[in-house]
């Protein structure tokens, strides 16, 4: 076995690590804001098999309609590129009534370092597509591991 070989070996094991961690985590509420479901159709199936729940919204106007009558939500997934209203004005109007729920995004775009500091500002974290399960697994942990 070679050093690369080595590497692929240990960066499967620490994958593996952070999804068994991730299984361990309570049940949450998600509200997945994506107005197109077919660029993450995998998306709800991943988070429902850490038996959390999914809650969709097709655009950020329907994502504060539904964080307004729920208060249960812990985490909101919200693609930033959307109809009616984008992500980030939604993440924004929702900052303003609720400090606390966990905002991640994620993007297809490339952004740029001040894009993304005025984005990280409003937002807990962002991630890009296709999005990386393993990445997102390790936000999970990050945010509700404790």
């Amino acid at each position: 076995m070679n050093d690369m070989d080595k590497t692929k070996a240990e960066l499967s094991k620490q994958e593996e690590a952070i999804i068994t961690a991730a299984h361990k985590l309570k049940p949450l509420k998600i509200l997945l804001v994506e107005d197109n479901l077919c660029g993450v159709r995998l998306l709800p199936i991943f988070l429902e098999e850490f038996n959390h729940e999914v809650i969709l919204a097709n655009n950020g106007e329907e994502g504060i309609e539904i964080i307004r009558n729920r208060q249960d939500i812990d985490l909101i997934l919200m693609d930033i590129q959307m109809p009616i209203m984008n992500g980030f004005e939604a993440a924004e109007l929702i900052r303003g009534f609720d400090k606390e729920v966990i905002i991640i995004a994620f993007t297809a775009i490339y952004l740029f370092k001040n894009e993304k500091q005025a984005i990280e500002a409003v937002l807990n974290d962002c991630l890009q597509k296709p999005i990386n399960y393993y990445e997102l697994s390790a936000l999970l942990i990050k945010y509700f591991g404790k």
